[in-house]
């Protein structure tokens, strides 16, 4: 039975059809991913499913007794509150329970009546039909996870990123039998989306989510929602999966509107000729013809972003830093950083959010000024900068306002120009589209209208600070393509790993107070060669201390007294060892171990391995003289 059926779903904006007659469902342990461009209506379905907004027609049943929990991709947090007051309020099921619990047991102690313990006994089986014995444990790991760690702080000084983290903490505290999340490792870093991906795809929980990031979907999802043009179409695979599957049946749908293209020129002629006999065959094929024409002109053409530019030449001096330094009180950005920009150089920056990536591109291009060291910019350089927080847009000002308030004309890589009309129809926005307000643009619109105003400057060296958010797969591919072949130098900082790996040559890592280090080499190599460091020293240390006790002479024949009872009592130490070795092993594989507990598991089991390999060597040793 699925957990969730959705049946007959149609939803309207305006004179725009989002979607007609959609029918699907959600099984018990699938993990699914739903894909779709903007603007066709992905969020509004997520929110139609969960009951915040409404569908026009058909209906959604959610299996009894299903807990379900909804992240948006905004997330709307009311302001005035503190984190603990939020909190509070969002989980007051929860904090009553754990109250009614308190005040019985207390009542028992004092006065141990029949109804005492009936009501304690009602208390305890609400504790353990809402999971809440562990809650506090749970809410702090959770919140420190998501480096949460004033919940005095009201609501309204939170950054969007910081907004986030706490939606998505308060999400996961539910513990939800089926989770909907929508954009889920926007404003995250690496490491954390890392965390989520190990947690969700371990974990037995039904998720429905829509996400840009391929690795994160890859690794999560293993069934995927595609909605085009209206319609679903679903698939039992991975991305790729649906790749492959999605151009087969656009190319088997090109070849029977090319075919009834074609029968529908020959049956036009007929109808010039008009049969002058109206017999019922002619009327039957008069009929016919209005179902070949809509086969024939059915056929949606998808919008494509076209990205063009004419590169301004690049000089031999490009950029170049020396003996960089910059803090804000204590907090160290960047400290005695040296680098000599080459061309055509494309460099991928990763960090914890709020090491200081931002505040080091904003000193590259001169918006903020260095402590000490110096910045020299070559003649011939001609800055892109895409910012996170994107450029401020004049609400009341309609698109094509903005776009000729920058140029008339746009030169592009051709040789040949456009006006800034056409240019706005190469990042998607058809002539209807170039006259709307700024405001009522959506936020994948709003930032492909952000990344429009910075490339039509046409600069050779690109900067771009996390240009994936809200934007669809679609539109993501089409930017990868365009920066793949881009002459320019490269800056770019991206929580997205994909993204990074197929870019980026080489990587700056903000490793915090001030450390940027300079590593050759993807993404995914340096993320393999992180988790395997810290076991590669480990077994040097263990082949170097069996090698030096290897090399030890041996004089005896017997073992001592005391080393008698040393060999007995390794035995048991070492089968002791591998039973909590084996008990970790099965926590950490549960999949409901927060981030940090997961590391602290697996410091304990390096411990251990060393542990039972010593006594191990030890107990060899001896065993040859018993």
């Amino acid at each position: 039975m699925n957990y969730l059926s959705a049946e007959n779903l149609s939803k309207t904006y305006g004179d725009k059809e989002l979607f007609n007659g959609l029918n699907f469902g959600l099984h018990k342990g699938e993990k699914t991913a739903l894909i779709a461009n903007n603007g066709t209506g992905k969020s509004t379905l997520l929110k139609i499913l969960v009951g915040k907004e409404i569908t026009d027609t058909g209906h959604v049943t959610l299996r009894d007794g299903i807990k379900i929990a909804f992240l948006e991709q905004d997330p709307l947090l009311e302001n005035g509150q503190t984190i603990d007051e939020l909190i509070f309020s969002s989980h007051t099921g929860i904090s009553k329970i754990i109250h009614d619990y308190e005040n019985a047991l207390q009542a028992t102690s004092s006065n141990s009546n029949s109804e005492a313990k009936k009501n304690l006994e009602m208390a305890t089986v609400e504790m353990d039909h809402k999971n809440a014995w562990d809650y506090e444990r749970r809410l702090k790991q959770l919140l420190s996870l998501f480096r949460i760690t004033d919940t005095t702080k009201k609501i309204d000084l939170l950054s969007g990123g910081e907004k986030k983290r706490l939606a998505l903490a308060l999400v996961l505290l539910d513990e939800p039998d089926l989770l909907i999340l929508d954009e889920p490792t926007n404003h995250l870093d690496v490491d954390m989306i890392e965390w989520m991906e190990k947690y969700l795809s371990r974990s037995n929980l039904t998720l429905l989510m829509v996400t840009h990031d391929r690795y994160f979907l890859d690794r999560v999802c293993s069934h995927i929602l595609e909605m085009n043009h209206g319609q679903f179409y679903y698939h039992n695979g991975n991305y790729e999966y649906f790749l492959q599957k999605k151009a087969e049946r656009e190319e088997v749908r090109q070849v029977e509107t090319d075919k009834a293209r074609q029968l529908m020129k020959k049956e036009l002629d007929w109808l010039r000729r008009m049969p002058k006999a109206r017999t019922h065959k002619s009327k039957s094929r008069i009929q016919a013809f209005d179902g070949i024409k809509e086969k024939a002109t059915g056929l949606k053409t998808e919008q494509e972003l076209k990205l063009q530019l004419n590169v301004t030449r690049i000089g031999g001096k490009i950029l170049e830093i020396e003996n960089l330094n910059k803090s804000y009180g204590e907090i160290k950005i960047v400290e005695n950083f040296n680098y000599l920009f080459k061309k055509g150089e494309r460099i991928g920056i990763i960090g914890k959010n709020g090491s200081g990536k931002t505040s080091f591109l904003n000193l590259l291009t001169g918006i903020e000024k260095p402590d000490s060291g110096k910045i020299e910019t070559g003649a011939t350089i001609v800055f892109g900068y895409y910012k996170q927080a994107g450029i401020e847009l004049t609400n009341n000002k309609k698109v094509i306002e903005i776009v000729k308030e920058i140029a008339e004309v746009v030169p592009m890589g051709n040789g040949n120009s456009i006006s800034a009309s056409k240019f706005l129809e190469h990042f998607m926005f058809p002539v209807e589209t170039q006259y709307k307000l700024v405001s009522q643009l959506s936020g994948g619109e709003k930032r492909r209208l952000n990344l429009l105003t910075v490339l039509i400057k046409n600069p050779n060296f690109l900067i771009l600070d996390e240009p994936t958010n809200d934007l669809d797969l679609l539109v993501l591919n089409k930017l990868e393509e365009f920066l793949a072949n881009y002459s320019g130098c490269l800056i770019l900082v991206s929580h997205d790993r994909y993204f990074l790996d197929k870019l980026t040559d080489h990587l700056f890592i903000f490793e915090g107070n001030g450390k940027v280090r300079d590593y050759y080499g993807s993404y995914t190599k340096y993320s393999f060669e992180k988790v395997k460091q810290p076991t590669e020293k480990q077994n040097q240390k263990k082949t170097t201390e069996g090698k030096q006790k290897n090399q030890k002479p041996r004089v005896k024949t017997k073992l001592s007294f005391n080393e008698q009872r040393e060999y007995e009592s390794l035995e048991k130490e070492i089968e002791q060892l591998e039973v909590e070795k084996a008990e970790l092993e099965s926590a950490i594989n549960s999949g409901i171990q927060a981030y940090e507990e997961l590391n602290k598991l697996s410091i304990r089991i390096a411990e251990l391995i060393e542990l039972i390999d010593e006594k191990t060597l030890r107990w060899m040793e001896l065993d040859e003289f018993v």
